[in-house]
């Protein structure tokens, strides 16, 4: 253990910032060797744990801004001292991180879920005649698991249906040692006695290979094997072994049947990771095939995920393996995450102290194919939890964090958002959308053809928008919104508070989104984005949340909606356009005549690749009036 430039705790008392506390003599001092960093505050607590193949290189992104989790820019107020643990490698760093966020659960770092163990079920190798057990944890006993089960009850329910059929032992060892008679389980042909009776090992291994391949999901492959075994034992007319084959063939279809098949180019065992989110909220699905067929899911709805998804998924692949969930051949993810070949090997070495296949465990991202698919599947099993376990009840509470940081007067149960959209000045529009208890109300939806003119001038046509709703709204005595949110920063805002208070309009909290953009254009370099800012009047810096939060997901959520809706008019209004400019001028069309056009051939593209006879054809237009709209229109097709 070694602490390279340790702070006493009277040095680190007095620090204010990064600079006081050198931050940058710690990073020059810190070693280019993997190991694991644990940033404690001014009062000693462990608030962040972080792994690193070199700590020196981490620490400097530190120090360099480098890193833009939202926890970072609190350091320069909260970190009072760095302690760093040295390792051999780096999988022994993601080990030991593992094992001290369990220990100090540090409040910046990802929290799945409780400590909760699944039931296992567990088959020992070193009796002879191993039984089927249900346990709680597993243990790096040699044994070999099977599961998780997300409840007692389905474990139970498998270890029935292998009881009744494959004929293994299911008493203790206790009472196995001192039997001296068959029990009722042997009377009733469903364990052959190995306490008491002679029974060939080799035919009670096969009954446990069985088990294994039931309980692997390699079923259709057990279904083939006990199926030719019936037969030959029926060929020797060894017909109660056959009997008691076909119960085993029959019962081991029945559940595939009830299983989903697809097709993969591979046989190895995958489990697909898929995830979903909006803003801190989110959900992580697993779906699991063994050989080519899905075996079931495990959902999990986290909250309170202020971390970029890579981390998230990071952190969850080893949290989720590390509970004694059964670790597959490839472990596919929707997103690239830091050190995959670190994390994979640690789930070889753990798959192999349990007792399971040699093979090499990868993550992999796939970009294609049957595999991608997959992943596409679990995103949207994810999407399913999120909308099953935490699409009803969040809501309310981003709300309610959504006034409190933005000091509104009220909880913004009705926002409001306002875009423009025009191509240099032409054809402006501009939308309205609503959302209300933080969910689109597509009926309050609203647009507007701005009357201001040609001239491109968002914010003259933002005070018009503006000004226009809210004399309506306040003439009707309609309901007016909570919030207001336009789209844009100081000068779309100043627009807006204007319009509001020329009408007297005082207790409508008003904020303006500026969008996020690229800041760096190197293409060799990977590209920054600045954060989405708000804008409030009277305050002269923008309110800058956590990217990741429910806060700014809600915010930038409501502008997109605006700027979609506002496009699609935008778009709608010049195809209208369009298409009376180009049939206005021709002599004899009318309106109803250019409405039976438009009715017949859709558009202007499809009256110009018309013939002629095609266009005499459409209700009130004749031979003369199509050669003359052909030529008009510099079409006429074959016809002309």
């Amino acid at each position: 253990m070694a602490r390279p430039g340790a702070l006493s705790d009277d040095d680190a008392a007095g620090s204010g910032d990064l600079q006081a506390f050198d931050f940058k003599e710690r990073v020059d001092q810190a070693p280019d060797h993997a190991g694991v960093y644990l940033m404690k505050d001014r009062a000693g607590e462990v608030i962040y744990v972080g792994k690193a193949k070199s700590l020196r290189a981490r620490l400097r992104q530190y120090l360099l801004r480098q890193d833009d989790r939202f926890f970072v820019h609190l350091l320069a107020s909260e970190l009072g001292d760095i302690e760093l643990l040295l390792t051999n490698t780096a999988k022994d760093a993601l080990l030991l991180e593992n094992e001290l966020i369990k220990k100090f659960q540090p409040r910046y770092n990802v929290k799945l879920k409780d400590d909760k163990r699944f039931i296992h079920l567990r088959i020992g190798r070193k009796h002879a005649f191993p039984r089927l057990q249900v346990v709680r944890k597993p243990a790096r006993d040699g044994a070999r698991y099977f599961g998780p089960y997300a409840s007692a009850s389905s474990a139970r329910a498998t270890l029935r249906q292998v009881n009744r059929y494959f004929k293994l032992r299911t008493c203790s060892d206790q009472v196995y040692r001192n039997r001296s008679r068959p029990c009722l389980e042997y009377q009733i042909k469903r364990c052959p006695a190995p306490c008491v009776l002679p029974v060939e090992s080799d035919e009670y291994a096969r009954h446990i290979e069985d088990v294994a391949m039931f309980l692997d999901g390699r079923r259709a492959e057990l279904v083939g094997e006990l199926k030719d075994r019936m037969f030959r034992a029926a060929g020797n007319e060894e017909f109660e072994h056959a009997a008691m084959l076909r119960d085993q063939w029959r019962s081991v279809q029945r559940s595939l049947e009830r299983q989903h098949t697809v097709l993969l180019g591979s046989r190895r065992d995958i489990d697909a990771i898929g995830i979903f989110r909006e803003g801190a909220r989110l959900a992580i699905a697993v779906l699991r095939f063994r050989t080519g067929t899905l075996l079931g899911s495990h959902g999990y709805a986290l909250q309170g995920q202020e971390f970029p998804d890579e981390e998230v998924l990071a952190g969850f692949v080893q949290d989720f393996y590390n509970r004694g969930h059964e670790i597959p051949d490839d472990v596919l993810l929707p997103d690239a995450i830091d050190n995959p070949d670190v994390l994979a090997e640690w789930l070889t070495d753990t798959r192999r102290d349990r007792g399971a296949a040699e093979r090499l465990v990868k993550i992999a991202v796939p970009s294609r194919g049957s595999k991608k698919r997959l992943v596409q599947a679990a995103n949207d099993n994810a999407a399913q939890v999120f909308e099953d376990r935490l699409r009803a009840g969040g809501a309310r509470a981003v709300l309610q964090s959504l006034r409190s940081k933005l000091e509104l007067r009220a909880v913004p149960e009705r926002i409001e958002c306002y875009d423009i959209s025009n191509i240099q000045g032409t054809d402006p529009v501009a939308s309205m959308v609503v959302f209300e208890g933080g969910e689109p109300a597509r009926k309050e939806y609203r647009s507007y053809k701005i009357r201001y003119g040609d001239t491109p001038n968002d914010f003259a046509m933002m005070y018009e928008v503006l000004n226009r709703r809210f004399s309506r709204g306040l003439k009707e005595r309609t309901a007016l919104p909570d919030l207001v949110v336009v789209d844009g920063g100081i000068g779309q805002l100043k627009m807006a508070v204007a319009a509001l208070q020329d009408l007297g309009v005082h207790d409508v909290d008003v904020v303006g989104l500026a969008k996020a953009r690229t800041q760096s254009s190197d293409d060799s370099a990977k590209r920054k984005r600045s954060p989405e800012r708000v804008f409030q009047p009277g305050k002269q810096h923008p309110v800058v949340m956590s990217q990741t939060s429910d806060e700014v997901f809600l915010l930038t959520r409501l502008r997109d909606e605006a700027h979609r809706f506002a496009i699609t008019f935008h778009r709608k209004r010049r195809a209208k356009r369009t298409l009376k400019s180009a049939l206005d001028d021709i002599p004899g069309v009318g309106p109803a005549r250019r409405k039976a056009l438009l009715q017949a051939f859709g558009s202007v593209k499809g009256m110009r690749t018309a013939s002629v006879e095609q266009l005499s054809a459409v209700n009130g237009i004749g031979p003369e009036l199509a050669k003359v709209i052909a030529e008009q229109l510099g079409g006429g097709g074959n016809g002309v």
